[in-house]
């Protein structure tokens, strides 16, 4: 039986363990049901695990003394959006999985079982990861891929590779697998600007400083420069969603803040952005009388898929599902913070197709959003069997 008719075969302890967390989302690094939970599972399957960080899972199989290291990598954390989805066991807390990280769990899950299976004929190691706050909770100060790189999970014993999966619809086919070498995810920094200028009779806008026009100007400038001084092949997309100030119609007030979000494809695009926008705010702040701070705050860089590793494991998918996996002409617009982990080890990511034919309307992040269970054996088929086929070469 091939590992994919084995995952076929544990299709259905996944789906329950994905309904499970789905019904049971939590948020950031606040993952007590889920972490009980997901722990529960794989200690019963034999595995002992630790916790890297708040919220985050790390278990491993394998001898690391007879060759390399892979890590296979899930998120489980879920958005602050109320659901409606009209599913049974949708959630009723207040929160989501509308961007599907239940589903990389469970599938995850069945990769652990069948990693379990396969124990004698891993010549290595495997650790699995179960990475809290990926979308990135307001209120903490680093980013989940940064807790639990800051945790050792790369480290003791080394890991030599890292792959990992994201579900995605409603445009990729169920089932299908698809990548790209080099970036595959932007990367995003949100941006505070705080003006300080000197408040005043609206009457009499000459005797102070108006922060909004400076707030404006700066707004104004940031669009000029992607449009003027970036190659316009780059990408870079600057959002302000927030411009506060003042409270009353005949008031000029003291301050102005702003608050934005940053997305580019390429390192380069993103340090020479944040140099000449924290330049030119202060410069026109200071032309009209006032003062700004510039902050980017908890950024995470663009994940990047390493091209040898990312083909070796496109050769993998032919071999394993028979499938040719779709390449992506241009990185995903969106944002994984799987991107700190690529930075430092060899990294592959591939999109898993989880379209519901019928449920097309809405995508990721929506209230309404349904994910397609039927594929989820080939995630834990694709997990499973790349790290063994990864280890297998590379046996000593």
């Amino acid at each position: 039986m091939s590992i994919v008719e084995e995952a076929r075969a544990i299709q259905g302890e996944v789906v329950e363990h994905r309904r499970w967390m789905h019904q049971h989302p939590e948020l950031g690094f606040d993952l007590p049901e889920t972490q009980a939970y997901v722990r529960g599972v794989l200690e019963e399957m034999g595995y002992k695990v630790t916790e890297p960080c708040k919220g985050g899972l790390l278990t491993q199989i394998g001898n690391p003394d007879e060759g390399a290291c892979i890590l296979l990598r899930a998120d489980y954390d879920a958005l602050p959006v109320k659901e409606e989805t009209g599913l049974e066991f949708a959630s009723t807390n207040g929160n989501m999985h509308a961007c599907g990280h239940d589903t990389h769990a469970a599938m995850l899950l069945g990769a652990a079982k069948l990693l379990k299976a396969h124990e004698s004929e891993i010549h290595g190691c495997v650790k699995l990861l179960f990475q809290p706050d990926e979308e990135g909770a307001p209120t903490a100060d680093v980013t989940g891929g940064e807790a639990v790189l800051a945790g050792g999970v790369l480290e003791s014993p080394k890991v030599d590779a890292v792959t990992a999966l994201h579900v995605m619809t409603p445009d990729n086919p169920a089932g299908s697998f698809t990548t790209r070498c080099g970036t595959i995810f932007s990367s995003i920094d949100d941006i505070e600007i705080n003006i300080q200028g000197k408040g005043c009779h609206g009457s009499m806008p000459h005797q102070g400083i108006d922060p909004i026009n400076i707030a404006c100007h700066i707004y104004q400038g940031v669009q000029n420069y992607i449009a003027r001084e970036l190659d316009p092949t780059e990408v870079c997309v600057a959002t302000f969603g927030v411009i506060e100030a003042g409270r009353g119609a005949n008031v000029v007030p003291d301050t102005a803040r702003m608050l934005g979000t940053l997305r580019t494809q390429s390192a380069t695009v993103r340090k020479h952005f944040q140099e000449r926008v924290t330049a030119m705010a202060q410069g026109i702040a200071e032309a009209f009388g006032g003062s700004c701070t510039v902050e980017f705050l908890r950024g995470v860089p663009n994940t990047y898929n390493n091209p040898e590793l990312t083909e070796e494991l496109i050769d993998n998918v032919r071999e394993l599902f028979g499938d040719d996996p779709t390449i992506m002409e241009k990185p995903f617009p969106g944002t994984d913070d799987l991107a700190v982990l690529s930075e430092k080890v060899p990294t592959a990511y591939f999109i898993l197709g989880a379209t519901d034919e019928d449920h097309t309307e809405f995508g990721m992040h929506h209230p309404g959003v349904v994910f397609n269970e039927d594929v989820f054996y080939r995630g834990s088929a694709f997990l499973a069997g790349n790290a063994l086929s990864y280890l297998e070469k590379r046996a000593k």
